[in-house]
């Protein structure tokens, strides 16, 4: 939508939910903040199971661009438009879908600012944010400018980060580091190094992955990752565990850990995250100071009643990954005690969430972990359903078959 459309829509709306006293009621409004797994699901949902209320989903983007898949991209084995998708399906729903970003959250007043000034009220208000960065807890990111890049949000730094290991020469050296966990999808930084060690591997044999990374071993699917390094890319790929990455130099393209300095023809930084700006102006980040707080039963605040926060931007439970799967699950747990709120109603005491992690070790062999969580009211927290999930034997090419089925299908459940 445009902007001045926005600016219409956003002042309309802004007055219908301001109804004064003895007036007719506004119905109620949802309002959700980031179109990304999470808001978009929890957008559609909300609509879906109860058509009364409006919904408003903003986002700054005016297409989702899928992050899971997006390392097949710098692989060269799918393209941008494979992992970019409209937000018209939403509309069928009755979803007002608006471009635009939020600056500030006055959650007393339960109302929100967007660019340029213009307001929105809500009834609930859902975030979905994902994850902002940590530069300056690495020495040089910020000055570094466009020679470091760390593509972990999907889109134009994608598309830059692959036309760098395009131009890179054959023996040339790629860096990619790996930040201390949480972190946006635990196994993505390996997928990552599977992906450009398999490009390398067909036009530029002599070059190499060197794969920093800030925790003891790989958190995610280890043992699969490093058979398929050793199987599939010996020689292409070395792995250093505990080689946290403290300065780069973007003119001398080199990076400092705590060990050593190394030289690299591109560079890869991941940086260090935490919840995405927006959730501090809301005020919902509680003492951690990185993350959001929930009570896992409705995805509300424990510090703010009223807002919602979804996926990445949570304080994750035990077990519990920051994935695009389980944002898709938050959404639909936060969807129905909303729907359960509006209607005067309590939510469901114990939800069941679910988790699963495809990961492209090749063009075409994959592997997975999958993973259930239900709420434990005796711990008062959610936790992991034991005996539920686990990870594949092995790499296989049928696992590719189901790990982009499994993407098609939950871009359809989100946006169709």
């Amino acid at each position: 939508m445009r902007r001045r459309q926005f600016l219409k829509f956003a002042g309309a709306a802004s007055l219908a939910g301001c109804a004064a006293p003895g007036s007719v009621k506004a119905k109620p409004r949802v309002l959700v903040i980031g179109a990304g797994f999470g808001g978009a699901t929890a957008a559609k949902y909300v609509a879906m199971w109860q058509p009364s209320v409006q919904v408003v989903l903003v986002d700054r983007q005016s297409e989702f661009v899928s992050c899971p898949i997006s390392n097949l991209v710098l692989g060269g084995n799918r393209s941008m438009r494979d992992i970019t998708h409209s937000y018209d399906g939403l509309r069928k729903y009755g979803v007002d879908v608006l471009n635009g970003e939020a600056v500030a959250i006055d959650s007393a007043k339960q109302l929100v600012t967007f660019g340029r000034g213009s307001q929105l009220v809500y009834d609930r208000l859902v975030l979905a944010p994902g994850v902002d960065f940590l530069f300056n807890e690495v020495e040089g990111y910020e000055a570094a400018g466009e020679r470091v890049l760390h593509a972990w949000k999907a889109g134009p730094q994608t598309v830059a980060l692959r036309r760098q290991l395009e131009a890179m020469p054959d023996g040339g050296v790629y860096i990619l580091s790996v930040p201390v966990a949480p972190y946006r999808c635990p196994p993505g930084p390996y997928e990552r190094a599977c992906q450009v060690a398999h490009y390398f591997k067909q036009a530029k044999p002599r070059s190499k992955v060197l794969l920093l990374d800030a925790n003891p071993d790989v958190t995610s699917k280890g043992p699969l990752f490093k058979r398929a390094w050793e199987d599939l890319y010996k020689g292409i790929i070395e792995y250093r565990p505990n080689a946290k990455v403290l300065a780069v130099d973007g003119q001398a393209m080199s990076v400092r850990t705590e060990f050593d300095t190394v030289k690299g023809d591109v560079l890869n930084l991941v940086p260090p995250q935490r919840a995405a700006d927006i959730a501090f102006k809301a005020g919902v980040i509680t003492s951690n100071n990185r993350w959001c707080d929930v009570d896992w039963r409705t995805m509300e605040s424990k510090a703010v009643k009223g807002i919602h926060v979804l996926g990445d931007a949570t304080l994750s439970a035990a077990g519990m990954p920051k994935s695009g799967h389980m944002a898709n699950s938050h959404a639909k747990v936060c969807a129905a005690a909303i729907v359960e709120y509006l209607n005067g109603r309590e939510p469901n005491p114990s939800p069941v969430m679910s988790n699963t992690c495809y990961s492209f070790v090749s063009d075409k062999e994959v592997i997975h972990v999958a993973s259930v969580h239900q709420y434990d009211a005796g711990q008062n927290t959610i936790i992991p359903v034991k005996g539920a999930g686990g990870v594949s034997a092995a790499r296989s090419e049928l696992e590719g078959q189901y790990g982009w089925s499994w993407a098609r299908n939950i871009w359809a459940d989100m946006l169709t």
